[in-house]
């Protein structure tokens, strides 16, 4: 049976580069490998003939013979070529692949061990906690180093060997039909070494479950979201890695009294008809104690008074924030008789000068009388 022609074997045109070459190459080698095709003797022999082409073809002194005599020019008799084995495989693929992938091989190495993991705490603090800053306890579970075999994993007098499979380097080679893979040791678990003598207490794993009692100093100003970092007072590294760093993370339970926005603070203080009208003093809490507050005469509801100074220090600079009182008229509930009628009195003294004494309501109603004369002119 005659050979087919080289190129078309590849199903490239004649002036192909070497790179068209390689990939033409690469797609039919991987289609009849027989890795891929076990027992097909049709794709086995489709794979020698690719294989063939490809040498030929991809060698400059052999292509140029071919070019001139065709298959006579490169009989594998005299040297010239050959099927080859798919044995052979692996080392044509390192060629083909070299200059896609950046070639060679990287050789592998011994895991380190790994650091520490870093843990959370949640710390829930009053608003009274967070404005003036605290020390506070913490008890943290955690994973401590073993203070047996100082972390190590080996039984104390004793320490880790050589890995035999993978001989320090953490890795093996596994060959899988023409691709070669590098995974972890599965001896060694990456590692290199291997512990034959474990530590009692902590069975090799170099740490121990561990409750620790820390003192943290929580700063003046924290805010819910904030975050405070303990550097190292997180779980201990294996075999002697460095630790993790511990968080704490800040959250401020609502209060009562104060509504905290920034640095600033905001509370509602309700104050009497009377009082609203006439004006006067009250006293309005703050975080330091009570203070007095003026309110001037005919103050109406939902006016703001400022109270410089009287908020939170900020715990990223010397800035305080301000409390901010909103005052709230109150309306009188369970009067009596006596006071029902002092008020229906008071009422008439009102009427008709309900522009004097109530320029916000009459310019209400005025302005709904407008309204509605407007949607039916």
């Amino acid at each position: 049976m005659s050979k087919r022609d080289y190129y078309e074997v590849l199903g490239i045109g004649r002036d192909a580069s070497e790179r068209e070459v390689k990939k033409a190459y690469k797609r039919l080698a991987m289609k009849f490998h027989p890795d891929r095709n076990p027992g097909d003797e049709e794709a086995e022999a489709s794979f020698k003939e690719v294989k063939e082409a490809y040498e030929i073809l991809t060698d400059a002194n052999k292509k140029a013979a071919y070019d001139q005599f065709g298959h006579a020019g490169v009989d594998p008799n005299r040297g010239g070529g050959g099927h080859g084995g798919a044995g052979d495989f692996g080392d044509i693929f390192g060629d083909v692949f070299g200059d896609i992938f950046g070639g060679g091989r990287r050789g592998g190495g011994q895991r380190q061990a790994a650091r520490g993991s870093d843990l959370r705490y949640n710390l829930e603090l009053s608003l009274e906690e967070a404005v003036r800053g605290l020390s506070k306890e913490l008890r943290i579970p955690t994973l401590a180093s073993c203070d047996t075999c100082d972390g190590s994993g080996a039984k104390k007098g004793t320490s880790a060997t050589t890995c035999g499979t993978c001989h320090g380097q953490g890795q093996v080679q596994m060959r899988q039909g023409f691709f070669a893979v590098q995974q972890a040791c599965p001896t060694c678990h990456g590692r290199g070494k291997i512990i034959k003598d474990p530590c009692k207490k902590c069975h090799g794993e170099g740490r121990v479950e561990k409750s620790k009692t820390l003192s943290v100093k929580i700063p003046a100003g924290v805010d819910t979201g904030d975050r405070i970092r303990l550097s190292g007072e997180g779980e201990a590294g294996e075999f002697g890695a460095p630790p993790g760093d511990l968080y704490v993370q800040v959250t401020v339970r609502e209060h009562n009294i104060f509504v905290r926005d920034g640095n600033n603070l905001y509370c509602e203080v309700p104050i009497s008809f009377s009082k609203a009208a006439l004006g006067g003093e009250i006293e309005v809490p703050t975080l330091d104690g009570k203070v007095n507050l003026k309110i001037p005469a005919e103050s109406q509801t939902g006016r703001m008074f400022r109270l410089r100074g009287k908020g939170v220090k900020s715990v990223r600079s010397h800035a305080v924030g301000d409390l901010l009182c909103k005052v709230v008229m109150e309306t009188p509930v369970n009067l009596n008789e006596k006071q029902k009628e002092l008020l229906r009195e008071f009422e008439a003294t009102l009427t008709g000068e309900s522009k004097k004494h109530s320029p916000k309501a009459e310019g209400f109603f005025d302005g709904v009388k407008k309204f509605f004369h407007d949607l039916n002119s």
